[in-house]
C-alpha cells in the first residue's frame, strides 16, 4: 500500500493540532512533519516535536539549501516544512501528516498532486472568534486580521478535497470524520 500524504490546513484557532493528535492516537501508522518557523515557541511547545524553531537568518539558510518542501509568511513568521523528514517518513512506509497554510497546501500539491488535503473548518465565524479570545489573541487588531484571513481561508476550502467542521465541543465527531476520509483514502484502488 502507497503511505498517505495528508495536508491539513484551516484557520487560526480551529482546533487543527488539538485535532491532528487526538487523530496520531488512533492511526498508529501516521507520522506527523513538524514544520520549522521564526516564531517564539509557546507554553508547553517542544522543539522538534511541535516545530523546529529556528532565526529568521537560518530560515532563509533552509530556502536556499532547498532544504524546504514548502514556505510562507503567516502573520509576521515564517513557517516551513522540511522537505527530508517527509522524503524519510514515506520511504519508511509511514502516513505522513503535514499542517500548514492555504498557501502551503497549493505548494505542496503542485509538487506532489496525489496529496491528500483536509480544511479544517470551524462551525461558523463567531464559534472562531470566541476560540480566539480563550487562546490568547485578546487585542482586538490581531483577532480582527485572523478574523478576515479566516473569511478568505474559507473561501478557499472548496479547493480541497474535503472539509472537515471541528466545532466547539466536537472535537470526536471531527477526529472520526477525518478517520473515515482515510479509510477510503486507503481502499481506493
Amino acid at each position: 500500500m502507497v503511505p498517505l500524504l495528508v495536508v491539513f490546513s484551516g484557520p487560526s484557532g480551529v482546533g487543527k493540532d488539538t485535532l491532528i493528535d487526538k487523530l496520531l492516537e488512533s492511526e498508529p501508522r501516521m507520522r506527523k512533519v513538524a514544520t520549522v518557523t521564526t516564531r517564539p515557541p509557546r507554553p508547553g511547545e517542544i522543539e522538534g516535536i511541535h516545530h523546529y524553531f529556528v532565526s529568521p537568518t537560518r530560515f532563509q539558510e533552509l530556502i536556499s539549501e532547498g532544504a524546504l518542501l514548502e514556505h510562507a509568511r503567516v502573520y509576521d513568521n515564517w513557517y516551513g516544512v522540511p522537505r527530508a523528514d517527509v522524503d524519510k517518513l514515506i520511504s519508511d512506509g509511514w502516513d505522513v501528516i503535514l499542517r500548514t497554510d492555504i498557501q502551503g497546501v497549493a505548494s505542496i500539491k503542485a509538487l506532489a498532486p496525489h496529496a491528500l488535503t483536509i480544511f479544517i473548518a470551524p462551525k461558523d465565524l463567531a464559534d472562531l472568534e470566541a476560540r480566539l479570545r480563550r487562546r490568547g489573541a485578546a487585542q482586538t487588531e490581531d483577532r480582527t486580521l485572523r478574523l478576515e484571513t479566516a473569511r478568505q481561508e474559507m473561501e478557499a476550502a472548496r479547493t480541497f478535497d474535503h472539509v472537515v467542521v471541528n466545532p466547539e465541543n466536537g472535537l470526536g465527531t471531527a477526529v472520526e470524520s477525518v478517520r473515515r476520509i482515510l479509510k477510503e483514502e486507503r481502499t481506493r484502488p
